[in-house]
């Protein structure tokens, strides 16, 4: 069944034939997260594809994931593009590269997911919670309800993980 929703003034559609993306955002939608499991190589995957890139074995399995990790890299926006998202800049779009399957299928390789940077109940984070992050932030998954049956993947500050002293930033103006 398709997903239609609005997300800060910004229209999502996740059409019947994106058969891969309605299952994850179903998993989302029950706030867990889960991820493709092939069948035949063992690896994980993100985003949800319908081949593994590793074997192309179109056969996988759902499967439950912790979502912990640390940024491995980020965007800070400032200019926001989509008129809805000015009022909460600026705001960070992270690449958080998970605590699962490092190393794997090859040392420089792991399951890096997208996310922005919120609170922990799934808002926008506010530009004091932004300066705080960089890269090596330790955080944790949490889910933005956007309409039943869609909520979106976000990240916030691990309160309870060890932090880096001061995480790598891109130096100011």
């Amino acid at each position: 069944m398709a997903i239609q929703a609005d997300y800060l003034g910004m229209p999502l559609d996740i059409n019947d034939l994106d058969v891969e993306n309605l299952a994850y955002f179903k998993h989302c939608a029950a706030h867990q997260f889960h991820l493709q499991r092939c069948e035949r190589c063992g690896l994980l995957r993100y985003p949800p594809t319908t081949a593994c890139p590793w074997c192309m074995s179109p056969k996988s399995a759902w499967v439950p994931v912790e979502g912990k990790g640390a940024v491995h890299s980020y965007t800070e926006v400032h200019h926001a593009i989509q008129p809805a998202f000015k009022r909460h800049t600026p705001y960070l779009v992270l690449l958080v590269e998970l605590d699962t399957q490092k190393g794997k299928p090859t040392e420089h390789e792991a399951l890096r997911v997208l996310g922005n940077l919120a609170t922990p109940d799934g808002t926008l984070a506010p530009p004091e919670m932004v300066r705080r992050v960089g890269i090596g932030t330790r955080v944790r998954m949490v889910f933005s309800d956007v309409t039943a049956g869609l909520s979106l993947p976000q990240w916030t500050i691990d309160e309870a993980a060890a932090q880096p002293e001061r995480p790598w930033r891109y130096p100011q103006e």
